[in-house]
């Protein structure tokens, strides 16, 4: 046992657990934990603009490294510009600690100067959060938010008074453990799999990120059902690379084979997966579904068997006891239905010389062609997460990030912080958005302060695309979408990174070409379609309706020009059909 201030022994524990770095914005009620940074040559003290891109950066490094990481915030306003970073990184279960500093202790409960209650505000979004009340308390939260954000794989949130901070006692470092289980289903369980996947006649695969590390368990499996694998997007950069079996994605981003392999199954096995979108699940078919916790069990469609296991420790069980199916019609027409719509969809990433505005498919092809191989993307919510999804290629070294399921925007730049902080060799390419990139643009100095090379891809349509979209799949003209932008270029160029912007498709490549090979950060500004149509894998009558109720009201108000953009860049033959016979019904 040790004399030393709570600050120390926060800073001595993070770097005993191997932490490299806390992103976050000073402020006094945290002078007391940057000091000791400062005075610390294991941990970095890594400056954001803003503690929301702070928290997306931290969460971006925990899920790249599987490690702790950690974020902080000063009282009141400074910790509040968390939440949404944080809430992010606890939805995509990796381990982030959150250092929420807080007012003096004797004033808490007064009102006084920046005063808030983040122990009820981060409950939601946290495995475990609390407050230090005393110095001889500090050692036990610490490690209790450490292990729990380890262990259960989430956000834990220490409150940290800035006098607690300060002030000096006799305490030990507490120590981290760093578990690593492997759950696997009972026998009596894995007989039962082996019964059901061995009665089906068509079985297909749906994996998601619980797939990572199974690679070749899965293809095995697959190998002897004759399935076909369809893929969620956060299970992209695990399933897709050198996979045979693989027939695309499903869900709104996803290709039509992903639905009709899934739809046309009678076995559905589930793994490491919570697909939320109920209407592309079978409603008939027997559904199995295996993951490591046991909550998600049944959560988005009635299962004939649910097991928690991990997924690659339950294939190697079941892969004995499964019979090599001779029969391959299932897979082989999947396949065919995958090729024809991979070939329709590359049909689509065409770009002309002199060619404007410019086809986003042709830059998100062109960006996947010029990428490293072993280069991290991160995208922003809205069309860079559908481009992505549709026209990067994951090899097993390129890694892909995204608020995948929290789903806010202004995500990709920062968490293009963390992974460039993380990997600082490999090549980082931010996918953004101009809606996305202007919430949080600060963060271009981030880069150029922390001297990250960090490339920034701009898919600029002046407009909120996705949201366009779906107000026209509803039937609703486009309103409070228009985005009124600078030349992102010259801020790029202000702000001291490399700025170039594309207008025409024959400047994408060597644009591309001239930011990766650029020696620091980067700004790559690509006037794409904002009319550019986004066709799910499957059209409900509801959709088709929408959009020609859409088309009419878009001619009958004047803005015919819509209709005709949106028809000229993606056929909109089968949509058009679908509307028509809802129309006449």
């Amino acid at each position: 046992m040790s004399r030393m201030t709570l600050g120390e022994l926060l800073i001595e524990t993070l770097a005993q657990a191997g932490v490299k770095r806390i992103y976050g914005v000073p402020g006094d009620s945290l002078n007391a934990v940057t000091d000791v940074i400062r005075r610390n040559k294991n941990i970095e003290w890594s400056h954001v603009r803003n503690e929301e891109a702070g928290a997306f950066a931290a969460g971006a490094e925990a899920h790249l490294t599987g490690q702790l990481a950690v974020c902080a915030g000063s009282c009141g306003p400074g910790n509040l510009h968390l939440i949404n970073g944080l809430y992010d990184a606890h939805r995509s279960r990796v381990p982030v600690l959150a250092i929420a500093a807080q007012i003096p202790s004797t004033e808490i409960g007064s009102n006084y100067f920046q005063e808030t209650h983040p122990e009820v505000l981060y409950r939601e979004c946290s495995h475990y959060v609390e407050v230090i009340s005393t110095a001889e308390q500090m050692p036990l939260v610490l490690q209790r938010a450490m292990q729990t954000a380890i262990s259960m794989r989430g956000v834990a949130v220490v409150v940290l008074p800035g006098d607690l901070a300060g002030h000096e006692a006799s305490v030990t470092p507490p120590r981290i453990s760093w578990p690593n289980p492997v759950t696997l289903p009972s026998a009596a369980e894995i007989e039962q799999l082996a019964a059901l996947l061995n009665q089906g006649r068509k079985v297909t695969i749906l994996g998601g990120a619980g797939c990572a590390g199974a690679h070749s368990e899965l293809l095995e499996v697959a190998a002897k059902l004759k399935a076909p694998i369809v893929h969620s997007l956060r299970g992209k950069e695990f399933i897709e690379y050198d996979n045979p079996f693989d027939v695309g994605l499903t869900g709104l981003l996803g290709f039509e084979s992903g639905a009709y392999a899934i739809m046309d199954a009678d076995v559905l096995l589930m793994l490491g997966t919570d697909f939320p979108y109920r209407a592309f699940l079978p409603q008939k078919a027997t559904v199995i579904q295996i993951d490591i916790r046991g909550e998600q069990l049944g959560r988005r469609v009635k299962l004939d068997l649910g097991l928690v296991g991990d997924v690659r420790a339950t294939l190697a069980a079941v892969s004995p006891r499964l019979n090599d199916k001779g029969e391959s019609t299932h897979l082989d027409k999947s396949i065919q239905h995958y090729r024809h719509m991979r070939q329709t969809l590359d049909d689509l990433a065409k770009g002309e010389a002199g060619e404007r505005p410019i086809h986003p498919q042709y830059l998100a092809k062109v960006l996947n062609e010029v990428a490293a191989e072993d280069a991290i993307f991160t995208c922003d919510v809205g069309t860079p997460v559908l481009w992505a999804a549709r026209y990067l290629q994951m090899n097993g070294k390129r890694r892909l990030l995204g608020s995948f399921n929290h789903g806010s925007m202004a995500n990709a730049l920062s968490q293009a912080l963390g992974a460039q902080s993380a990997f600082p060799g490999r090549q980082v390419i931010s996918m953004s958005g101009d809606g996305g990139l202007a919430m949080l643009m600060g963060e271009i100095l981030t880069l150029r302060q922390m001297n990250l090379p960090v490339k920034i891809v701009l898919f600029q349509n002046n407009a909120l695309g996705f949201v366009e979209l779906e107000m026209k799949a509803a039937g609703i003209l486009a309103f409070g979408t228009d985005l009124v932008n600078p030349d992102f270029s010259d801020i790029g160029r202000a702000a001291g990174l490399l700025g170039l912007r594309a207008e025409t498709a024959d400047q994408v490549r060597p644009m591309l070409q001239q930011a990766l090979a650029h020696d620091g950060p980067a700004l790559v500004e690509v006037l794409v379609n904002r009319q550019e149509l986004s066709i799910p894998p499957t059209i409900t009558s509801a959709q088709a309706k929408g959009f020609s109720l859409y088309m009419m009201r878009a001619v009958l108000s004047g803005r015919g020009d819509e209709v005709l953009d949106l028809a000229s860049p993606n056929t909109l033959k089968e949509l058009i059909e679908v509307a028509k016979e809802n129309l006449l019904a």
